[in-house]
């Protein structure tokens, strides 16, 4: 009996010691982007970076014009229909151009600091000579540098879905 008793730990004592000892394999490690990694100068392609989250842009992207210039609408057109039917508010992210059919997004780029964003047509215009593409004030104001300016240069891509 004292033999077991004394063998037991033993035998248990030295497995302990020896899985220890063993090298583990490294765990299977996937390539997950976390927010908090990424820098400012990082580029993620198909995607936009708006308020920390990442929106998937969809795709593909068709050029439609580049180095256009770019509008807002007057305060003074809030409420009224536009020439889809739909009520026009300035603050929501849409656009009035004169060929591109209603309903279509449009990634708009400012050329002079690259910032971007959506916006559904759902207006014929602008009637200025020389403009292409009259915006909400919401989003001409998240492309503009300046909000003292009422008109950009921007580049205009038709997104597909």
């Amino acid at each position: 009996m004292k033999i077991y008793s004394v063998t037991i730990p033993f035998l248990l004592l030295l497995i302990s010691i020896s899985s220890f000892t063993c090298k583990q394999n490294e765990p299977f490690s996937s390539k997950t982007i976390f927010l908090d990694t990424l820098t400012k100068d990082t580029v993620l392609l198909d995607t936009i970076v708006v308020d920390s989250i990442i929106v998937e842009i969809p795709t593909p992207i068709v050029f439609y014009k580049e180095k256009v210039h770019a509008s807002y609408y007057h305060d003074k057109f809030n409420g009224k229909r536009t020439a889809s039917g739909s009520i026009f508010n300035n603050s929501e992210y849409t656009a009035a151009h004169k060929k591109i059919p209603f309903g279509t997004q449009v990634l708009v780029t400012n050329i002079a600091n690259n910032k971007t964003v959506i916006v559904t047509i759902t207006d014929r215009g602008p009637f200025t000579k020389g403009r292409e593409i009259d915006l909400s004030k919401a989003a001409f104001m998240e492309l503009s540098e300046h909000k003292n300016i009422g008109f950009l240069t921007v580049n205009l891509q038709i997104l597909k879905e």
